[in-house]
Order: structure tokens, then sequence, then C-alpha cells
């Protein structure tokens, strides 16, 4: 696996994984047993603890174990950073989109004049 030091990159590669995705989407609605996680997969339970480890350590979930119970809780403030970059992309593209709309615009007027 590889081993990423930029948050955004962890956060990424953790999300790159549709089993990762499919717990964070069940964290959004509340927090979860790793047990309730592991419930609908079929996969192993450590397995599952493995993916709740990258989900961890990509900062996207916090743990919390009391007893033999380890609860799962979403950290909203991760996704926050990949909102951020995706937000930056799609602001410059717009804009790149707006100029070639307007120049193509441009084009068409100068043809239909003629």
């Amino acid at each position: 696996m590889l081993q990423q030091s930029d948050p955004l990159d962890r956060v990424f590669q953790a999300l790159a994984d549709p089993t990762r995705r499919s717990m964070v989407e069940r964290l959004t609605r509340g927090p979860a047993s790793v047990s309730e996680l592991a419930a609908p997969l079929s996969m192993s339970l450590p397995a599952v603890v493995q993916h709740v480890q990258v989900l961890e350590g990509s900062g996207l979930v916090t743990t919390e174990k009391v007893g033999r119970v380890r609860t799962c809780t979403i950290a909203p403030e991760a996704l926050r950073g990949a909102e951020h970059w995706f937000s930056e992309r799609r602001t410059t593209w717009e804009r790149r989109l707006d100029r070639l709309d307007a120049l193509l615009s441009d084009g068409a007027d100068e043809r239909t004049a003629s």
C-alpha cells in the first residue's frame, strides 16, 4: 500500500476503494460499530478492521473502543479538503468553458454577419 504524506492524498486513497466508500456512506447516517459496518459485507472481520484502519489513517473516520466494542464515527472535516480541491478545479474549468463559449459565440456571430 502506498504511504502518502499529504492528507488529501490519504483521503483520495481511502475513498478509492468501494468498500471504504460504502463504510463512509453508512457512517454519514451516524456512528456504527465495526461489527455493524461488517454486517452487509462479504468479508472477514479482520479485513473490515483493515479498511477501518485505512479510513482512520486518512482522517475520514475516528474510532473509540469501549470494552470490546470499537465504534466508528465520520469526521466530516477530512472531506472538506477534497471538497475544496474539487471546487477549485470546477471553478477553473467553468471559467475556461465560459471563455470557449464566448469565443465560439463571437465566431458564429461573425459568420452570420458575413
